[in-house]
């Protein structure tokens, strides 16, 4: 019974934090990151373990509560790959991408080696990958919030979907060379469409349903989720079928932005005791890996930007810098699937959990969460591959 309670505590105070973030012009993702990153922590140690007597391991525990995990991770990975997979190359995009993803990578595959001696190099890639990530839903946020000109926005948004659909393809394919065997299964399914399509079924959302559905039955039964989600939507991209969200806008809005979200965020964190995390990290290793992730995501982003031309005349390379170093859910789900398949310690889930948050602050932080002074421009016009992202917070 206390677990419901807890649980029910814990969405309560979700939708306490994005209101109240609202009233201090903060985006959703990053009233949910604050309160995850300082108030969990603070919760569990003050109050739930010394008064209730549960321990973050009991409180993942139930079959009901693991299901809707499944379910939230369905919901937002499959959004987030949507998202990726809908992708028109940028000659200048990919200028910008190529240094914003190889620079960090390479930092944080160092730094993988360095902290994680004894563990397989799909460790060391991870933290690599965690490194290069920048969260499209954010992103895209800021830039619509700041009313940033269109050609800008288009621009820095597909530059984030390059380096996402790398990350997550990379991490897909070195996951599935470890275990051949297991590639069978999600390209199988993967296929899908392909049903669908012989059986001349064609309405947007019997896809959108199946995939999803699909994705939940992959993470539960602990099948490579990135290899059937990624190949799903490239087999929908060669059917020329478009992709449709099987529930309407504000219904999926709400599902991820009230239960979600928040499962994904508690789920992590709940499970790992801070002072011990600490105490096997150390302080200077955590100040090193909230410095060395943003430091060298900030310097590839700039040498993309100085190679490629200014978006638009009077741009900021440091400005654009600090945009794409953004993180938020395409990280944090990236790190939830990390500690769930034991390629991180809870250690480093924290701190780079601390990292998202702080990357994800910086803009707000430089001053760049009020609109632009001169929006004589037409506001930002709908980038296709991210006009399901005002959904997602």
């Amino acid at each position: 019974m206390m677990i419901v309670v807890f649980w029910a505590l814990i969405l309560a105070l979700f939708a306490l934090a994005t209101r109240l973030g609202r009233h201090l012009n903060l985006i959703p993702i990053v009233s949910q990151l604050l309160l995850a990153t300082f108030g969990l922590p603070l919760l569990m140690l003050f109050w739930v373990e010394p008064n209730w007597h549960l321990s973050g391991a009991q409180l993942v525990a139930p079959v009901w509560l693991k299901t809707l995990y499944g379910l939230s991770f369905a919901v937002v990975l499959g959004h987030i790959l949507s998202d990726v997979i809908d992708l028109r190359l940028d000659r200048q995009s990919l200028k910008v991408a190529l240094p914003s993803f190889c620079v960090p990578l390479l930092c944080g595959v160092a730094c993988g080696v360095w902290l994680l001696k004894e563990q397989s190099w799909l460790s060391s890639l991870a933290i690599g990958l965690v490194f290069a990530i920048t969260a499209i839903p954010v992103l895209y946020l800021y830039l619509h919030h700041i009313g940033y000109p269109a050609q800008a926005t288009r621009r820095l948004v597909q530059t984030a979907i390059l380096i996402d659909l790398a990350c997550w393809s990379l991490f897909g394919l070195a996951q599935g060379s470890l275990h051949l065997s297991g590639l069978a299964l999600p390209l199988v399914g993967a296929c899908a469409p392909l049903l669908l399509r012989w059986m001349s079924i064609r309405q947007p959302k019997i896809y959108g349903a199946l995939f999803f559905a699909l994705l939940m039955v992959a993470e539960h039964y602990r099948i490579n989720a990135l290899i059937f989600g990624i190949g799903y939507l490239l087999c929908m991209n060669a059917l020329k079928q478009p992709f449709a969200l099987p529930l309407k806008p504000a219904l999926f809005k709400a599902l991820q932005h009230y239960l979600a979200i928040p499962l994904i965020l508690t789920f992590g964190i709940v499970q790992i005791n801070v002072h011990s995390a600490m105490g096997d990290l150390g302080w200077i290793n955590l100040l090193a890996l909230i410095v060395l992730p943003i430091s060298s995501k900030m310097l590839g982003n700039w040498l993309g930007l100085r190679w490629a031309p200014p978006s638009f005349p009077g741009a900021s390379r440091w400005k654009e810098s600090l945009l794409l170093n953004i993180r938020g859910l395409s990280e944090i789900v990236f790190l939830n699937l990390l500690l769930q398949q034991q390629l991180i310690t809870p250690a480093l889930y924290f701190a780079l959990m601390s990292m998202s948050l702080i990357a994800t602050l910086l803009p707000a932080l430089a001053g760049m969460n009020r609109p632009l002074a001169l929006r004589e421009a037409k506001p930002v016009d709908t980038v296709k591959p991210v006009d399901k992202e005002t959904t997602c917070q």
